[in-house]
């Protein structure tokens, strides 16, 4: 594996395709401690982030390169107090403008200031329909200020989404937790899984859901369409380690998508700091267009040329991109192993012995998000 990173950079099997969106973590600072924060373990101090000059010059640089969907995310960014100047640089570029928020500070007025600046739709996350248990997952007494966001969002005549991780400590309210959604005029819902990278990794035990509560969810969610038919769009994203098959990477590891993290590093996927194996790109180092196309780390797994077997011969191989890489990586040590969550690989004995863990009791104790330094 220390070869990879001196690796030549791999001929595209076809010629790449400019990003359509990219994902604007401006901070990693956040009001929440939720167990599950996919962020790095090691986060971006506040003297470390961006400037507004510099993510000023990012955003152009990315509507050059064709991104046409500018994701404005953290940690949570409505901590930086630039956030509208760069949301109306961003719609005077042209792109649509998403704000991913935990929705504390989101007052009628921001959100009135952000709609006129140019924010398009807004994704609001929920830990929970109970508010007892919505803040003791997020560490903080935050519940009602999302309610209050929510309601912010639709009477600046915002679009809203609502995101849900789901895990072992909420999963059993699906349906109560549509429901509210539904309440508070979201006109997307989306019910995800707990994705296991960084602090998500770390609290895995504790975070798992049953196999008997993953049933009773995939049935929660059938009724939830059905009562809400007509209604906002339910997404449900499933638990990987139970099925037999991987998540797809996204649209395919460089593909359609980069994120720039609060310091400037480019990346492929949210989490693709976790494989250390990859040079570290930085747009104060080099051109975004450069890393897009040239770059070693966003040409090491596109396409289906580095893949080996079962990957190479598999029939889905285009379809699922071999399963997540970032999830081979912190499982196997290797990214162009097979996802150990697919049923086809030789390290599925990884994600087996995971769930062998899981407890029908009382899960152990997760351990809280801690705080970024400022």
């Amino acid at each position: 594996m220390a070869d990879e990173a001196r690796a030549p950079v791999p001929a595209a099997e076809e010629a790449v395709r400019a990003p359509m969106g990219m994902l604007i973590e401006l901070t990693h600072r956040c009001p929440l401690h939720c167990p599950y924060c996919s962020n790095p373990l090691e986060l971006v101090r506040r003297s470390e982030e961006l400037t507004r000059e510099q993510w000023t010059d990012v955003l152009t640089q990315a509507r050059e390169l064709g991104v046409v969907q500018m994701h404005f995310s953290g940690g949570e960014p409505l901590a930086r107090p630039d956030l509208p100047d760069l949301v109306g640089h961003a719609r005077q570029l042209g792109a649509y403008v998403n704000l991913v928020t935990s929705g504390v500070g989101l007052t009628p007025e921001r959100a009135r200031d952000l709609a006129g600046r140019g924010v398009d739709h807004v994704q609001l996350s929920l830990q929970d329909a109970d508010a007892r248990l919505g803040d003791e997952i997020a560490g903080a007494r935050v519940h009602t200020a999302k309610l209050r966001a929510a309601e912010a969002v639709t009477a600046a005549g915002l679009p809203l989404s609502v995101n849900v991780v789901l895990h072992r400590g909420n999963i059993d309210r699906v349906e109560q937790i549509t429901d509210l959604a539904v309440e508070l005029g979201a006109d997307r819902i989306e019910l995800a899984n707990t994705q296991y990278y960084g602090w998500g990794l770390r609290n895995r035990t504790a975070l798992l859901p049953t196999a008997g509560q993953l049933a009773a969810a995939d049935l929660a969610v059938r009724r939830a369409r059905t009562k809400h038919a007509g209604g906002p769009d339910l997404i449900y994203v499933a638990a990987d380690y139970y099925g037999d098959r991987p998540k797809p990477c996204m649209d395919g590891w460089g593909n359609t998508q980069l994120t720039v993290t609060p310091a400037g590093d480019v990346l492929p996927c949210p989490a693709a700091s976790v494989i250390t194996t990859l040079p570290v790109e930085n747009v104060l180092r080099r051109p975004l267009s450069e890393i897009w196309y040239e770059s070693r780390a966003f040409n090491a797994y596109r396409g289906t040329g580095w893949m080996r077997d079962p990957c190479r011969s598999c029939p889905e191989r285009h379809t699922d991109h071999g399963g997540c890489r970032c999830q081979a990586f912190q499982l196997t040590g290797d990214a162009a192993a097979t996802d150990p969550a697919c049923g086809l690989s030789p390290h599925r004995k990884l994600v087996d012995a995971a769930l062998a863990e899981v407890p029908e009791g009382a899960p152990p104790a997760f351990v809280p998000r801690q705080r970024v330094a400022s």
